[in-house]
């Protein structure tokens, strides 16, 4: 493994992390009552993007423990991967960009149809505008310049989407119970639509994950294309 990709793995780590702590304190110690959205019944748990935070802290956390006491081969360096980097590389594929993707897209996708369904002008009282970037922007170069620098091992399919769905799934029931038990649409869009309207934009949001799942795979095909073909190759040997 390259210095220079064990920098950038614990630069983007800090970066992520000091927001991380900077955005927690800041809400927290605030004392006025703009927090409101942040407040109630599971707080800041209640948004994909808090969840996903922290699910890419973790993330480049396990990139630079694997960088440095880890493994980071290749199919055509003929080694074993270390259990660290399978980790690394599972959680990447099936969860790590394709909720990175979905936050990002999503997010200011809606934002430029109408800003109030998704990211109401008086949170701009609350979150700053550097911040707002660093939760909704900087994830796609973050999932973008890993992708290019370091190779990244694909699950089958069949793990893949049981895994990401499964995430989705899990979150689709946690915002449902919160407008269920505290009367909460967590996100404004889903307030303003009617029940079959709500349940035909969930259908289409699991199937968009499904896929950024495949896009995923394509860019590392793209990115990668030489050590899946080396990759396939050891597999028919195997077989």
């Amino acid at each position: 493994m390259s210095v220079a990709v064990k920098l950038y793995h614990s630069s983007v780590f800090l970066v992520i992390f000091t927001s991380f702590v900077y955005n927690h304190l800041y809400v927290k110690l605030r004392p006025d009552d703009t927090l409101m959205t942040y407040k109630g019944y599971g707080g800041k748990f209640k948004y994909l993007t808090f969840w996903y935070f922290i699910i890419q802290t973790v993330y480049f956390g396990l990139c630079v423990a694997n960088d440095f006491c880890g493994t980071n081969v290749r199919p055509s360096d003929k080694g074993q991967r270390c259990r660290l980097q399978r980790w690394r590389d599972n959680f990447l594929a099936t969860v790590v960009f394709p909720v990175g993707m979905f936050v990002v897209l999503t997010f200011w996708g809606i934002y430029a149809v109408d800003r109030e369904l998704v990211y109401p002008k008086e949170l701009d009282k609350i979150i700053p505008s550097w911040l707002n970037h660093i939760m909704h922007t900087t994830i796609l170069p973050f999932l973008l310049i890993d992708k290019f620098l370091v190779y990244h091992q694909y699950p089958s399919r069949k793990i893949g989407f049981a895994t990401l769905l499964s995430l989705a799934l899990l979150y689709l029931s946690w915002i449902l119970w919160v407008a269920f038990y505290a009367n909460i649409w967590v996100y404004p869009i889903l307030k303003v639509l009617n029940p079959h309207q709500k349940a035909v934009f969930i259908m289409a949001m699991l199937v968009f994950f499904m896929c950024l799942y495949l896009l995923g795979e394509f860019i590392n095909k793209a990115f990668w294309g030489k050590e899946r073909n080396h990759l396939q190759a050891q597999k028919k040997k195997s077989s």
